[in-house]
């Protein structure tokens, strides 16, 4: 899946605060770091599952903002983590997060991080396929749904709409039945993975919203898509 993710505003906003006094009390090996996630009108984003990934040994640390759009996560000292958005798909890089090493007797430690992004309102699916003239799913396809479910069931209030895309080859009216059939057939698949069916809208636009021209088979191929579009978050 390609890295669609519109992050306009890859702004880190930390505050790094110590308690000396508390250095006899507790010594720790991490530093607790508070996040709030926002979109950038200041509109709290529940549900999104945040990725920090250790740049030098890989180890992955992960966290879902609550319904006050907040989380705590412990990370060790002496790190920089990639931070990674998840999104249907695999995860999109957002920014790093360096953590300077722990001295003895520094004391208890935590920082404030505030993370602002908002996703696409609308995404092809890249690896969703159907047998040739039919709105019969292959299960390539299952793996990026299965994504889809995923992220649906982090966003509990999100609804979309799938809509379905032909090329113009053969008659309109054919096309336009095709795509419905197919959009209707995502949404089955969805439904039948316990997301609620009043979350999901069917839609075929068969020929009428090309992305790319007719004239070439690459271009065709482009025009042969399923997409999400994003309705209420």
């Amino acid at each position: 899946m390609k890295a669609i993710l519109h992050i306009s505003l890859l702004i880190l906003f930390s505050v790094f605060h110590q308690y000396k006094g508390l250095a006899q009390v507790e010594k720790r090996p991490v530093v607790q770091v508070k996040t709030l996630v926002t979109d950038f009108e200041n509109h709290i984003r529940k549900g999104e599952q945040i990725y920090f990934v250790n740049i030098q040994s890989g180890t992955i640390f992960k966290a879902i903002s609550n319904e006050y759009g907040k989380f705590d996560i412990d990370l060790p000292y002496g790190a920089t983590y990639s931070i990674k958005i998840k999104s249907i798909g695999q995860a999109h890089d957002y920014n790093e997060l360096a953590i300077k090493p722990y001295k003895e007797g520094e004391g208890f430690a935590y920082m404030e991080l505030t993370i602002l992004f908002e996703h696409p309102k609308y995404i092809t699916l890249e690896n969703v396929y159907f047998d040739t003239g039919k709105a019969t799913l292959n299960r390539k396809s299952f793996v990026e749904l299965n994504e889809l479910v995923e992220f649906m069931r982090l966003k509990e209030d999100l609804k979309i709409e799938i809509s379905g895309h032909t090329d113009n080859v053969g008659e309109a009216e054919d096309n336009l039945l095709l795509s419905q059939n197919r959009a209707n057939t995502v949404r089955r698949y969805l439904i039948s993975k316990n997301i609620s069916a009043d979350r999901i809208v069917a839609v075929g636009y068969g020929e009428s919203q090309p992305v790319e021209s007719n004239e070439s088979a690459d271009g065709r191929q482009k025009n042969r898509r399923t997409a999400v579009k994003f309705l209420e978050d």
